[in-house]
């Protein structure tokens, strides 16, 4: 069964988990992600797939997933953080208890993560619970660096511990119980992409409520560590993605982001960092200069599109 604007539908159950993922312009990635979660162990109740993309519409790949599912396409493409906010917010209007995310271009390890994800959330009074996210390519690597002091974790094996506290990765494999939401809300429209989840990861922890990353579930993405360009040996690293448009809203985001109460103390260190990492390593200034203009553009919340 597939929805999408037609008949009233009946409220889930209070335990009931819905899947949200976002896609665009990627089917075959769409077609290998649902086809890992409608083969979830513990079954996902609904699905939701918001589709910023609907010039090449994914509704057959969604109708052919074998899950209950709602499609909701958008005609204006609301990036990830619009998506995500979509497809929450549907969720919550359908009666779920638990709301999980993924993204097109990654998807569970195995048929396990979420059964392991909903033991780890329940047995740990948790409002939230994340997966380990591995490269895709090399699944014994992390796909994207994790610092820990001021040393990197570039693989599970070096993180320890069962499950880390406070720590989490928001929209790749995440599951947020219902009323967690209430109290964090969903992703800001305005930030479009990049930086979406580091500011809901900065709402949880103001929040208080109990967060953190099972190492007992993985979930699977491509590299993102390529991004992070280290400096002085590798004790300090500077994001420099490989495009203009990546580079506007990541160092936009970023601005907004730094100047939020919970994150300001980092600002100053940040310069320094970026200005060690534009002139001193990467020698270009003008590099500096488009970082620091895009930087106090998003500090004065100047929210436009590129």
């Amino acid at each position: 069964m597939m929805s999408g604007g037609g008949p009233e539908q009946a409220p889930l159950g209070a335990e009931a988990v819905v899947a949200v993922v976002v896609t665009r312009h990627r089917r075959e990635l769409l077609t290998d992600s649902l086809k890992i979660i409608a083969t979830q162990s513990h079954p996902v109740d609904h699905l939701v797939v918001v589709d910023n993309g609907p010039d090449q519409p994914a509704r057959e790949v969604v109708r052919a997933c074998g899950l209950p599912a709602t499609y909701l396409p958008s005609h204006r493409n609301l990036g990830g953080a619009g998506g995500f906010a979509l497809g929450m917010l549907h969720a919550l209007s359908l009666g779920a208890g638990w709301i999980w995310l993924a993204d097109d271009d990654g998807r569970p390890a195995d048929e396990h993560v979420l059964a392991v994800l909903l033991n780890e959330a329940r047995t740990r009074n948790l409002a939230e619970v994340s997966p380990v996210v591995a490269n895709i390519d090399s699944p014994e690597k992390l796909a994207f660096p994790l610092r820990r002091g001021l040393s990197w974790k570039r693989s599970a094996a070096e993180l320890g511990a069962d499950f880390l506290p406070g720590i989490a990765s928001l929209m790749n494999g995440a599951l947020f119980r219902a009323g967690t939401l209430e109290v964090v809300g969903v992703p800001d429209l305005r930030l479009f992409f990049r930086g979406d989840e580091v500011e809901l990861h900065r709402r949880l922890v103001r929040s208080g409520l109990p967060f953190g990353t099972s190492l007992q579930a993985t979930y699977l993405h491509p590299n993102g560590s390529d991004e992070f360009k280290p400096m002085l040996g590798g004790r300090f690293h500077a994001q420099d993605p490989e495009n203009e448009v990546k580079r506007y809203y990541t160092y936009r985001n970023r601005g907004y982001l730094l100047a939020q109460p919970g994150m300001r103390k980092i600002g100053a260190l940040e310069v320094l960092r970026f200005g060690l990492y534009f002139i001193g390593v990467k020698r270009d200034p003008k590099a500096f200069l488009q970082w620091l203009r895009l930087v106090r553009q998003g500090r004065r919340e100047r929210f436009f599109r590129y």
